[in-house]
């Protein structure tokens, strides 16, 4: 069914090494993974072998470094996670099975324990994402993620659903998507870190395309905080630029290749959680 390339960008991860054998003890089907090492790391590295890559870069950020994997990878899809992620049995093939050449899919999302390697029972999973209304902290205005959680409960017994938006942390793609459709990832107007998915979700559904949460396999991803420290640089300053622009592109249809408009999405999904009822009014006097 062709050969999945995993893409690891990872800056000074101390469970890297923990990540790179799930994903090879777990995969069924053909993979190889692409390792970028973000500069410097005081954590073991893994070993190459003809399945894993290792590739040692200056400081660029996660976005170049995501984009430098996939230009390196010779897969038929594409397969982005966090350094601190583990898997289920034959995740590749599942997510393989039920995918379009214009969709993206994410799996289903366990809270990690790196240290005894295990999902977090007493955390929920989350399957859906929904964006903020933008103006409702007026002290943060910004097109910002958050879990759907009422609709995880209301569709439960769907496994294969969409998905309005999603964390960023694992998606999976085919090859021709992510150059064709998504056209990279590059820093320029994002920032080196920041609204990954916002970009990849809103190409895809803006474009014709689809977002699907796939609940027949899942993943655990550590939200690291505090305990564990961060990898990649995290820039107030970049931070507000890249919100501020993710917002202007998107509620005001900036994107030239789109096939719908934002308000496409939100009538989609609707009702969305925190979108007042006359948000249509609302909106185009934000404009």
């Amino acid at each position: 069914m062709g050969k999945v390339s995993v893409i690891i960008p990872s800056r000074n991860e101390m469970f890297l090494d923990k990540t790179v054998n799930d994903i090879l003890n777990k995969a069924s089907g053909e993979i190889e993974i692409i390792v970028i090492l973000d500069g410097d790391s005081e954590y073991s590295i893994p070993s190459e072998s003809k399945n894993v890559r290792v590739i040692k870069s200056e400081v660029i950020g996660m976005r170049r470094s995501t984009g430098l994997g996939a230009s390196l990878a010779t897969g038929d899809y594409f397969m982005k996670c966090d350094a601190h992620c583990m898997f289920s049995e034959g995740f590749d093939e599942i997510l393989k099975a039920d995918l379009e050449d214009n969709w993206v899919a994410v799996p289903r999302r366990y809270s990690l324990d790196p240290d005894e390697w295990v999902t977090r029972t007493w955390r929920p999973v989350v399957d859906y994402h929904y964006f903020i209304w933008p103006w409702r902290n007026k002290n943060d205005i910004s097109l910002r993620t958050l879990k759907w959680k009422d609709k995880a409960e209301l569709k439960k017994d769907v496994l294969i659903d969409d998905d309005m938006t999603s964390q960023g942390s694992c998606w999976f793609m085919t090859k021709d998507h992510f150059w064709k459709r998504i056209e990279g990832l590059s820093d320029e107007r994002y920032g080196d870190f920041y609204q990954e998915f916002h970009q990849i979700g809103n190409m895809t559904w803006l474009g014709g395309g689809r977002v699907i949460v796939n609940k027949k396999c899942w993943y655990a991803h550590l939200h690291k905080g505090r305990q564990y420290g961060k990898g990649f640089i995290l820039s107030k300053r970049s931070a507000e630029l890249s919100g501020k622009f993710t917002l202007d592109y998107w509620i005001n249809n900036r994107w030239p290749n789109r096939k719908y408009d934002f308000e496409w999405l939100i009538d989609k999904f609707w009702p969305v959680p925190t979108w007042p009822i006359n948000w249509r009014e609302l909106l185009e006097k934000a404009r």
